[in-house]
């Protein structure tokens, strides 16, 4: 291979890293605000399935535009292509969402950013079950370290609110596994589609099943009896906590590298917790900072020692 070959990739000069920084760090606790409005809507009794089919509403055209944008003078979707986006789009949006939007109404958002937290580990697991991809003895313990972080947020919280957070629990780790999976097998299809029209051509099937779900399950005239503030808390999340954050993460991307922008990921869990307990009014305990601590070290370990 050719000297030219390998040169090496060009290292980002300072003053490019500072926007970089701000984009990452902003759209990571964009997406963490996500929990807390969340919350604050099933204050005024509306249910997960027109929650998250409200959020979708106006994400829509969003979605649908960025699609559009960043396929311009891309070739068509072959029937492959097709296919792929429908599967990625249900298992990493529509599935992924409501499981989360689900358990949301039985946990608190630390715990919830938390177990959406273990993203990296499940891709791990699901590498290992569902392509035979070895786990090494340094990768275990990083695994052991972060379980046992979620393990002691959750043995507090089921004592404090009772058995109803294992259901909670239950359906967010499952909306964990649902992304994990989407991550697993959406690497080839961004090398041919490319990162940014795949979210909005995934998202926009996630959309339309969103919408679809709750014309079958729901009367539209359900629609009449959604209070005000779920309509304006459900656009603050499209657009704020939904589209900005996807557009914020990419360009800190583009600036920093996936590697940087990963560490900025880190602000996420702590912003949820920081507003959990300043807007939502939860606890913070003890057993909260060490799990956290746990989860971090256990996800940094893995990233170290991948």
């Amino acid at each position: 291979m050719s000297s030219s070959a390998v040169a090496p990739l060009p290292i980002p000069v300072a003053p490019r890293l500072w926007p970089g920084l701000a984009f990452a760090l902003i759209g990571s606790v964009a997406f963490s605000g996500k929990a807390i409005i969340v919350k604050l809507a099933y204050r005024h009794g509306v249910d997960a399935i027109t929650l998250l089919m409200l959020r979708m509403l106006f994400a829509l055209p969003l979605f649908v535009g960025l699609a559009w944008w960043a396929g311009r003078g891309k070739p068509a979707l072959t029937r492959r292509d097709r296919l792929t986006v429908l599967g990625l789009g249900f298992s990493g949006y529509y599935l992924a969402s409501f499981l989360d939007f689900a358990g949301l109404a039985y946990i608190s958002a630390s715990l919830e950013r938390l177990i959406l937290y273990l993203n990296p580990t499940l891709v791990l697991l699901l590498g290992l079950v569902l392509l035979r991809r070895p786990i090494g003895a340094r990768q275990l313990i990083a695994l052991a370290v972060s379980y046992a972080g979620v393990l002691a947020v959750f043995g507090q919280e089921l004592k404090l609110q009772g058995d109803h957070v294992m259901l909670g629990t239950a359906l967010v780790f499952g909306s964990a596994v649902s992304y994990a999976v989407y991550l697993l097998y959406s690497g080839e299809e961004v090398k041919r589609l490319g990162a940014l029209r795949l979210t909005g051509l995934a998202t926009t099937v996630a959309c339309l099943l969103c919408i679809g779900q709750f014309v079958l399950l729901r009367p539209l005239g359900s629609l009449a009896a959604v209070a005000p503030e779920v309509l304006w808390l459900s656009l603050l999340n499209a657009t704020a906590c939904t589209f900005a954050p996807v557009i914020l993460v990419m360009l800190g991307i583009e600036r920093l590298g996936a590697a940087l922008a990963a560490q900025c990921g880190l602000v996420g869990p702590m912003s949820t917790i920081l507003m959990g307990i300043v807007i939502l009014g939860e606890p913070f305990t003890p057993w909260l900072a060490v799990g956290t601590l746990l989860v971090f070290t256990g996800v940094w370990l893995l990233a170290r020692w991948r």
